[in-house]
């Protein structure tokens, strides 16, 4: 994973249009819940005055579109759907934020740290709801009216599994006997749910085959896994100034990949300086070197980068399992080993 890979074309070609329509969604909204919305997306300040900061990858729409796009849909017709992945995964961000007391992201104020954790939640309320208000847009694309309601089940099956996978993830940072078997069932909740319904989305709205919407899900839902273990990967050796918030997952006492390897794979001193270090409320300063001083030692980087590859792997697999062409595949294939061999 040293070699790094800029954003394909394939990716970011639909990004201007999927804000376009985010920005339509999210102005419906009441205009003291429409600033933190805006702020937190990029488009404006804390003050109200339009800005263009980055607002993250897009990656959950992109996924939707190519999806479509793959199976040979029209894409101009699912932008509504691509919009409420997007939003579903942005109410995700302002919760988790104040979940974990992260201070930024982007580089800016996170939402709770500026307006408070009771408004954040608002906020993040009102995120949530607005992703089913897109779904229902789907109508005014000519989308019948059984496809927008398999849609809505949809998404709302995925949020769920999201909902408990952000509860696991909680529910970690206080035990010392995660599991790997654990872990991979809390990232498959917590993340890959939500990239398995962009990706199924995507190819359900624009094909009439259920074998091949399978397919997509399970592509989706391993790559979701894959891209998780990257994150996890960046959240301890990754540069701040490139992923655009504090690396922090060891200062939370995060049970992330490298994490529960270390804690199930060490013996001796090295579990006992682990074990001691993770009992404490924070982690801290040096405290912090030492735990990946320790990971380091006992490979777990190297563990979880190939472990992220074999996800990888078998998130191809689902795809070439669809039969398309070649063709059809490339762009979605393009984007998982972007997300693979990102740095940020």
């Amino acid at each position: 994973m040293s070699i790094k890979y800029s954003v394909p074309e394939s990716f970011t070609s639909y990004r201007d249009t999927v804000r376009v329509e985010l920005k339509k969604v999210i102005d419906s909204c009441p205009s003291a819940l429409c600033n933190m919305l805006r702020y937190h997306m990029g488009w404006q300040d804390e003050h109200g005055h339009s800005c263009s900061k980055e607002s993250g990858k897009f990656i959950r729409s992109a996924l939707c579109l190519l999806s479509c796009q793959a199976v040979g849909g029209d894409t101009s017709q699912v932008m509504p759907a691509a919009a409420a992945v997007e939003l579903i995964h942005n109410f995700s961000l302002i919760h988790d934020d104040i979940e974990d007391a992260s201070d930024e992201r982007h580089h800016r104020p996170t939402v709770w740290k500026l307006w408070g954790q009771s408004q954040a939640i608002n906020a993040g309320d009102t995120m949530f709801t607005l992703a089913y208000l897109a779904l229902l847009k789907l109508k005014e694309k000519g989308i019948a009216d059984e496809k927008i309601a398999s849609s809505i089940k949809m998404l709302s099956l995925a949020c769920l599994e999201l909902c408990e996978g952000q509860y696991l993830d909680v529910e970690y940072e206080n035990r010392l006997d995660t599991t790997i078997e654990d872990y991979l069932d809390m990232a498959a909740k917590k993340t890959a749910a939500l990239l398995a319904v962009s990706t199924s989305l995507g190819a359900y709205l624009g094909s009439e085959d259920s074998k091949l919407v399978n397919f997509f899900h399970l592509f989706g839902k391993e790559l979701g896994i894959a891209y998780q273990i990257c994150d996890d990967i960046l959240g301890i050796w990754g540069m701040e100034e490139s992923i655009g918030k504090s690396v922090s997952d060891i200062s939370q006492r995060k049970k992330t990949l490298p994490v529960v390897y270390g804690l199930q794979n060490s013996e001796g001193e090295a579990r006992k300086r682990l074990e001691k270090l993770y009992s404490q409320k924070s982690i801290e300063g040096e405290d912090i070197k030492k735990v990946t001083k320790i990971l380091d030692q006992l490979g777990a980087r190297d563990y979880a980068e190939n472990l992220a590859e074999r996800y990888y792997y078998k998130a191809l697999a689902q795809l070439e399992a669809t039969r398309l062409d070649t063709s059809r595949q490339a762009p979605l294939k393009e984007t998982a080993c972007f997300l693979l061999k990102r740095d940020f």
